[in-house]
């Protein structure tokens, strides 16, 4: 296994191109073989003898071209922690449904009609159609999960699978609220994002009986590669590559939501600045030039360099909590990982 190697700057940040070549890629090459395994059981628990439009539906999505991130993470911590049995294969699958699922019913949330520029399933067939085959998956989900017969493996996935519909309760509730938080919004993200990532690690390790440092260090590498994965997808919506994000500059800015370069931008605001934010994101009263005000105000308080020295140290996090596990490829690739998250960020 041929680890991914960078280098680092003298600010501790790194680019795109000290990558020899994408860790999740190098991830992949690791672990082809379970891979294969979990895509396998996924096809197989995907159909339905009676509803021909569930493995439809999930085909559309799953077939998108999806990196495997999170149930890689899942295989990746079982073997780390020298799991020898076959259930990590399940857990991954497990993982991979309902981060599926999960997608399904945001972008009817979302009203969304592309994902991995492709048209959503909800476009392609309908709201009640998506809704109803992610609960399928959850459904499945569940099925795979018990059968490791481990119930703290259960209580994990089971415990994620809730905080994450409670993260997505709670950003719909607090969305265009000029008010909210930082801590609020880290909880957002820790729901709608981290907590799959964290369960995902925090289950494998479990599942191999590891020592419970190795199975703390691998739940806070799962939360802090969640965290600083989101933190780095909200902060590119204003400046990132389209090419690369799948995403054109300003989509957040217009769909109103409070990530936090805007929260930050918000919290140091005079009388008329906060005005315009109470317009434009409280009311959704948007103008021509509004995009552009909303990137300068950001600038003139510095969020948007301090929303990347933010994520740039959860990456870091990330990466020093890995330091307690035995040296080997795998976890090089796991830190290099960590990194490559913010390295469009430098």
């Amino acid at each position: 296994m041929q680890a991914t190697r960078f280098v680092e700057t003298n600010d501790g940040r790194v680019g795109l191109d000290q990558f020899a070549s994408r860790p999740h890629d190098a991830l992949a090459a690791a672990l082809q073989q379970e891979l294969d395994a979990v895509n396998t059981l996924i096809n197989e628990k995907m159909s339905s003898r009676h509803a021909p439009r569930i493995p439809e539906v999930t085909a559309h999505l799953v077939g998108a071209g999806g990196k495997r991130l999170r149930p890689m993470l899942t295989l990746a911590a079982a073997k780390l922690c020298g799991y020898a049995g076959g259930y990590h294969i399940h857990l991954a699958a497990t993982v991979e449904f309902i981060h599926t699922a999960t997608l399904l019913h945001d972008d009817v949330v979302d009203e969304s009609k592309q994902r991995r520029g492709r048209p959503t399933a909800n476009l392609l067939w309908d709201n009640q159609s998506s809704v109803l085959v992610g609960d399928y998956l959850f459904a499945r989900a569940f099925q795979l999960m018990v059968e490791p017969g481990n119930l703290r493996v259960l209580d994990i996935l089971a415990g994620a699978s809730s905080t994450i519909a409670e993260g997505e309760v709670l950003q719909l509730t607090v969305a265009q609220d000029i008010k909210t938080s930082e801590e609020t919004y880290l909880q957002v993200i820790r729901g709608k994002t981290a907590a799959l990532f964290s369960a995902a690690t925090q289950s494998g390790a479990v599942l191999a009986e590891a020592p419970e440092e190795h199975v703390e260090a691998l739940f806070t590498y799962g939360d802090a590669l969640g965290v600083a994965f989101q933190m780095a997808d909200d902060l590119l919506d204003y400046g990132g590559d389209s090419a690369q994000t799948g995403k054109n500059v300003g989509d957040d800015f217009r769909e109103r939501k409070l990530t936090l370069p805007v929260i930050r931008a918000i919290a140091a605001a005079d009388d008329t600045e906060r005005a315009f934010w109470e317009r434009t994101i409280g009311r959704g009263k948007q103008a021509e030039g509004d995009l552009e005000q909303a990137l300068a105000l950001m600038d003139k308080h510095g969020t948007l360099e301090s929303t990347r020295k933010t994520a740039h140290d959860w990456s870091q996090k990330a990466r020093d909590a890995l330091t307690v596990l035995p040296e080997s490829d795998l976890r090089t690739i796991l830190s290099d990982l960590a990194a490559y998250v913010v390295s469009r960020l430098t």
